[in-house]
């Protein structure tokens, strides 16, 4: 049986890289080292069980957030054409500690939105989008998308535990 919440994606194939089998991968960390670091890792199907894999060698295409894999057994285009959509996983309980502040994508989605004083409910975390400044996107009760800048600012309480965040928007931030 497949058990979805003991794995979690760390990126996505998303094309092959010339043609000998290499795979452009489209991370969703941000630790370099699983990327990189020759070794045992996992790739996943939607709704599949993860098949082990080796990766063999990794870079950082320099000027884009994309890495170019060599995995063992993946040898032609065509072999690596056949699991572009495919998620590179690992094992949940493998995940790095991280210090006071700092939270793992994985915990982050699906979190409730509250905001003011009495914590209502506003939303849900439906993903947090990279780059110069974080934002999570939250998807508000009444069906509405915002972006929310992940800052301590606006976003000063974390209960990962407790499944919420508290969001103190600016005025206006909830109606763009």
């Amino acid at each position: 049986m497949f058990e979805k919440d003991k794995w979690m994606s760390i990126g996505e194939i998303v094309a092959p890289q010339g043609l000998r089998g290499d795979l452009r991968i489209k991370p969703s960390s941000d630790f370099p080292e699983r990327f990189t670091k020759p070794g045992k890792r996992w790739i996943q199907k939607t709704d599949e069980l993860p098949t082990e894999i080796k990766l063999t060698k990794g870079k950082l295409i320099p000027g884009k957030s994309i890495y170019v894999l060599s995995i063992e057994g993946v040898s032609t285009r065509s072999s690596a054409e056949e699991i572009i959509g495919w998620k590179l996983v690992i094992p949940i309980d493998s995940r790095p500690m991280l210090s006071k502040d700092e939270y793992h994508y994985h915990d982050l989605i699906g979190l409730e939105a509250r905001s003011g004083p009495s914590k209502a409910l506003i939303g849900y975390v439906t993903d947090l989008i990279k780059g110069g400044n974080d934002l999570l996107e939250i998807e508000l009760v009444e069906g509405k998308k915002v972006l929310v800048p992940f800052v301590k600012e606006i976003v000063p309480e974390i209960e990962i535990k407790e499944k919420w965040l508290l969001i103190n928007p600016p005025p206006g931030l909830l109606e763009l």
